[in-house]
This record gives C-alpha cells, structure tokens and sequence, in this order.
C-alpha cells in the first residue's frame, strides 16, 4: 500500500503522484531485469529529468523547481521503494549539483548549472578514496597548479555513477596542510586523463555502476574550482548533511516496499488453516516493521524541515540516516522472514531488498561515523 503523506502544498502532492505513474509505469516492469542484468538504466534518468524530478531542490532561475528538501526527500523514497539504485542515483545527483549550487561564483553558475540541471545530465561524487574512506582528511589524490589548469593524479574509490557520468564533484588536495589543504572541482566526464576502473562485483545495486575513478595528470581548468583553495572539505561536509538525508530517504522507500511486499504476501500465504497475517506471531512483526518504517520517516522529515527553515541539521541528518538504514535493514531482513523459505528465493523482491539495504549501513559516513558525528556534537 502506498506510504500516507501529508504534502505541505497541492503542487508537492501533484509531484508524488506524478512520481508514483512514472514508478509503475516505466520502473517496476524493469527493475528485476535490469538488476539481473547490471543494466545502468540511463534512460529512466532521462525520463525523471524531463519530468523535473531530478532537480526538485535546486532554484527555479537555474532549472530547478525550487521544491523544499520535505517535498524532494519523498519524492526520492517513493523512487527507492521500486528501485533503490535509481533512488540512490537521483540522491548522488543532488550531492554532485550541491556544491555548485550553494558555493559557486555567479559565473560558475552560469556557465555550468543550466546544463547540470537540464535532467539529461548526471553528476558523481568524488570523495573517497581506497585508503581513507570516513577519513577523508587522508586523501591522496593530488591537484597541481599549471598556469591556468591543474593537473589531477591519483584515485577515487567508491564512485557512484563512475565512468557514466557526465560530470563529477572531485575533492583534491592542493597543499600538504591536511584537511585544510583540499580543494573542490567540477570536472567534465570526459576530462582526457581521467578513465573509470573496472566496476565493482557488489552485493546489492546492481544496475548502478561504481567504480574507482583513475586520475593521470587530469587537466581541469581552474575556473572550475568550486570556492577556494582549501575549502574543499567543508563544501564536501556540508553536501555531506544533505546526502545522508537523501540515503535516509531511500532506505525509507526500500523498508515500505519491503513492508507492502510482507503485508501482500501474509495476506495471500495461508497456514494452519487461516492466512499468516492473523497469527499473532507474524501480526506482531509486521507491526513492528510498520512502526519501524514510519519513525524513520518522521525522523528524516524532522532534519528536512529544519533544513528549509534554514536552521543547522547536521546531528539531525546524522540520526536520520542513522535510524532509517538500521531500521531498514531489520525491516528488510524480516520481511524475509515472512516469506519463509520462498523469501530466501529470486523470486520475489524481498532478498533484493535485503541485499540493497546493506550499503546505506556503509555510503555517505558509516553508521558508526554517525554516531560519532552525533556524540560529537552533543558534547559542544
């Protein structure tokens, strides 16, 4: 059943059904296929672009529809709860836009942001690298001035879209100052001297290629710094907040369609001469999957308001992402459980679930990098 919204305006909710038509129409009968397959379904990007839905938060004077976080976050958790990897990929895009949007020069913004933001472009995001993965002050990854170009050398692990997309966010280091002494890019997909790695063998997300990004005295002119020298682990951060609100939503998404997998099926699946869903034993779990699923999302629409009313949300995008993906994975784990031996089987949905819902625990700051964030704060 589809998840009970209260959109704060008649467009807002004009938006999530036009999201629900396109989910059933254009994703549900492709998304086991395509997963099968690793198939990157670029073509259902394009379809959400035209329809707007790839640039909700951004300002409508660049291409965007100028929708609150509330309003873009549901629209992303309805996409997930057919195909996370599409949920995941619309929250990458809007991490990869983010910086551009909130800390480009105006003629940055001019240049590049239209494009960015036509829905037939998509972005990555270029954080992480092999050896220092939450710890991001440790990167390698090295840009040197040349007259007016640097010269990028080193690599990216983890990329989402790698090799893909059609441009990227790049954090290198530009000084030996530590984590001062990194900086941020907008760099073109297809930058000679940058190539993408073999893509990952994963567990889960199949159809979304991620992939170590290679970087051989990539030229990228400077004009394509995004703020100063330097600045570019706070930029990274701060896309950071709203990132993991995006993964709090997906995960969100994929616990509903989970649950409404697990109602369906215990509806149907009879036993001892009544359907599963009137035992007591199973009644309970699916009610505390239910109650599961709904405090994660009130808990994610908490820091999204709070980040439309201008306010900080960083502890509060930490415990969002935090709550949402470790009650999605229990939820996902037990609607498994419902499913018995036929839950453990590729014939239903729920062990795609299960698998999906593993890395949202990992991406975007660990589960335990958020609780450090967290406790970090409290102790201000």
């Amino acid at each position: 059943m589809p998840a009970e919204r209260m959109m704060p305006t008649e467009e807002s909710d004009d938006l999530i059904q036009l999201t629900r038509e396109i989910v059933d129409k254009e994703m549900r009968p492709i998304v086991d296929q395509y997963e099968r397959e690793h198939t990157f379904p670029r073509e259902v990007f394009r379809t959400l672009g035209r329809a707007g839905l790839l640039t909700l938060p951004f300002p409508e004077e660049y291409g965007g529809l100028g929708q609150p976080n509330e309003v873009y976050l549901q629209v992303v958790e309805e996409i997930a709860s057919a195909w996370a990897a599409v949920g995941v990929g619309v929250s990458l895009h809007t991490l990869s836009c983010y910086a551009m949007t909130r800390f480009g020069s105006p003629e940055q913004k001019d240049r590049w942001l239209a494009g960015m933001l036509s829905g037939e472009q998509l972005g990555g995001y270029c954080l992480s690298e092999a050896h220092a993965g939450s710890d991001a002050g440790a990167m390698k990854t090295r840009a040197v001035r040349d007259g007016e170009d640097y010269l990028i050398k080193g690599a990216k692990a983890w990329t989402t879209h790698g090799g893909v997309a059609d441009f990227y966010l790049v954090m290198a280091r530009t000084s030996d100052d530590g984590a001062k002494g990194i900086s941020a890019f907008h760099v073109d997909g297809k930058t000679e001297g940058m190539t993408a790695d073999r893509p990952e063998d994963k567990m889960g997300l199949m159809s979304s290629p991620t992939a170590t990004m290679l970087f051989d005295n990539a030229r990228v002119p400077a004009e394509r710094r995004i703020g100063a020298e330097g600045q570019g682990l706070p930029i990274a951060f701060s896309a950071l907040d709203a990132g993991r609100l995006g993964i709090a939503a997906a995960a969100v998404g994929v616990a509903q369609g989970a649950l409404d997998a697990a109602i369906a099926y215990a509806k149907e699946r009879e036993a001892f001469g009544k359907k599963i869903i009137d035992h007591q034993g199973l009644g309970f779990l699916l009610a505390d999957m239910a109650a599961a699923v709904e405090s994660a999302r009130a808990t994610y629409l908490h820091a999204a308001r709070l980040a439309d009313a201008g306010r900080p949300y960083s502890r509060q995008a930490s415990i969002a992402k935090l709550i949402a993906t470790d009650n999605a994975m229990k939820v996902t784990t037990d609607a498994v459980q419902v499913f018995g031996g036929a839950g453990y089987t590729k014939d239903f949905p729920v062990e795609r679930y299960m698998r999906e819902t593993k890395v949202m625990q990992i991406f975007e700051g660990t589960n335990q990098i958020q609780r450090l964030v967290i406790s970090r704060d409290l102790a201000r």
